[in-house]
C-alpha cells in the first residue's frame, strides 16, 4: 500500500440496471487497478440494484471514480474513506 492511498467504500444505487449495466462496467474497468472488491445485488422491490466497491487509491483516484459514475443518469453513489 501507498503512503497516499485510502481504503473506501463506495456504494452505487443503479436504476434501470438493464440499460445503465454496460456504462457502469466499463467506468470500473477503468478503475479496475484500484478496486479490491465489488459485490453487486438486485433490490427488486424497490426497482433498483446496489453495488458496494472495496477501492484502495488516492483520494484523486476514488474520486475520479466516484465523479464519473455520479455523472450517469440514474446512478447514485456514496463514498466512506475508512483509512
Amino acid at each position: 500500500m501507498e503512503k497516499d492511498n485510502r481504503v473506501a467504500v463506495i456504494g452505487i444505487l443503479v436504476d434501470n440496471r438493464e440499460e445503465k449495466a454496460a456504462i457502469v462496467n466499463e467506468i470500473l474497468s477503468d478503475y479496475g487497478g484500484i478496486i479490491v472488491g465489488r459485490i453487486g445485488l438486485p433490490y427488486k422491490e424497490r426497482g433498483v440494484s446496489i453495488i458496494s466497491i472495496i477501492a484502495d487509491g488516492t483520494n484523486d483516484e476514488i474520486g475520479a471514480l466516484t465523479g464519473k459514475l455520479g455523472n450517469v443518469r440514474g446512478i447514485k453513489v456514496k463514498a466512506a474513506f475508512m483509512v
